[in-house]
């Protein structure tokens, strides 16, 4: 099966082949022996030693929140078991081989995330997945199925052992869901390892698994990784439907590698040290406000750089925040800040300045710019 699936990684290896994948039941093994290497015996993990080790750390219930589906195990097998197949390359149709910092992979996505293992564990910045949907037809591509996918779908009992297919995922289909999930979980489970600590992976859903995809990535990346759920506008028309309601929308599910909260900083929150006001590090902020001229008449009007006499008219739909005397206080006091004061500041109208002393005693020292999770952002000042 093949999909789209793209990654943008920092490395050098982009052209170096892999022979094989490494066996991650071993390497978890090499890394359990290494953190307790009393819980080793004759060569294996002695998993009863294990529990006795991690003592009150190990759940005892039987009953227990989690996402649970016929398959699970062999899903997370499947993710472990190497493979060896590899990457053949195409220099007949390739441009700058030798030279290029771009690469593209064609093939089942399962082997393929397998074979990059090797040399891309821990280097993709930034992976972005938009997996088939499950929508109660076939969710897998017809394609011209390689022995990994083979081998899948004849577990899934899609196919026969002569590779003809059997069934669709229909939702008649006492694991509609199951098999869907089945083959979502060791592709996001592979997607992980390539991530650096810093890296986020986007992915497109729509509404028949979004809850489900949701709790399998909670499992896989941690509910602390999640980052936002982006809803994504696929018409503006009504969907032409005999009943129910028009779905005019799909969604993008965000996860980081590691908590995203933890140490993250903001470009646009922070605060700058410049010459002409030493010891005084400041921010700046938005000087409109979503108001109307009718609504604000005291706050519509035009604001004149008093340095070359460039004039800034309001927005009869979005006004100024302030009003024409309190600009004139600004003004004295060196609070309003226009484009081309800063040659960094790349701004096309004016905006409020905040001393950091000021804004620490008002919000505390934690602030900055916050992105929505609409992907329809509010009027931005930067170009």
């Amino acid at each position: 099966m093949t999909d789209d699936f793209d990654v943008y990684e920092e490395t050098d290896d982009i052209n170096e082949i892999s022979p094989a994948s490494p066996d991650f039941r071993t390497e978890l093994a090499e890394q359990i022996a290494d953190l307790a290497p009393e819980a080793v015996a004759d060569g294996k993990i002695d998993f009863e030693k294990l529990k006795e080790l991690l003592s009150d750390d190990v759940s005892s219930s039987p009953e227990r929140f989690g996402l649970f589906w016929p398959g699970k195990k062999q899903a997370i097998r499947t993710a472990q078991t190497p493979t060896t197949a590899t990457l053949q390359p195409d220099f007949e149709n390739s441009k700058n081989w030798d030279t290029t910092q771009n690469v593209f992979i064609e093939g089942d996505n399962l082997e393929v995330l397998k074979v990059l293992q090797n040399h891309y564990y821990g280097k993709i910045k930034m992976i972005y997945i938009d997996p088939p949907y499950n929508t109660g037809e076939d969710f897998v591509y017809k394609d011209d199925f390689r022995d990994g996918m083979k081998n899948y779908l004849e577990w899934t009992e899609q196919v026969n052992g002569e590779g003809k297919k059997v069934s669709s995922n229909s939702e008649a289909e006492g694991r509609y869901h199951s098999n869907w999930l089945n083959m979502m979980y060791p592709r996001l489970k592979l997607a992980r390892n390539l991530l650096t600590d810093d890296g986020v992976i986007f992915i497109s859903i729509d509404d028949h698994e979004q809850a489900q995809l949701r709790k399998l990535c909670d499992e896989i990346f941690g509910e602390n990784c999640y980052v936002a759920t982006f809803p994504w506008r696929k018409r503006t028309a009504k969907s032409d439907v005999p009943f129910g309601i028009s779905q005019d929308f799909e969604y993008i599910l965000c996860y980081a590698k590691q908590n995203y909260l933890a140490g993250v900083e903001s470009d646009q929150g922070k605060y700058y040290e410049t010459e002409d006001f030493p010891g005084r590090p400041w921010r700046y902020h938005d000087l409109t406000k979503q108001t109307s001229a009718e609504e604000r008449p005291k706050s519509f009007f035009t604001i004149v750089n008093p340095k070359n006499g460039e004039e800034f008219p309001a927005n009869p739909n979005r006004t100024w925040a302030i009003t024409h005397e309190t600009l004139e206080h600004y003004l004295l006091n060196h609070r309003i800040i226009f484009p081309n004061d800063y040659d960094f500041l790349k701004i096309t109208r004016p905006v409020l300045r905040y001393w950091k002393e000021d804004d620490i005693k008002k919000r505390g020292d934690s602030f900055g710019y916050k992105p929505v999770s609409t992907l329809l952002p509010p009027p931005r000042l930067l170009e």
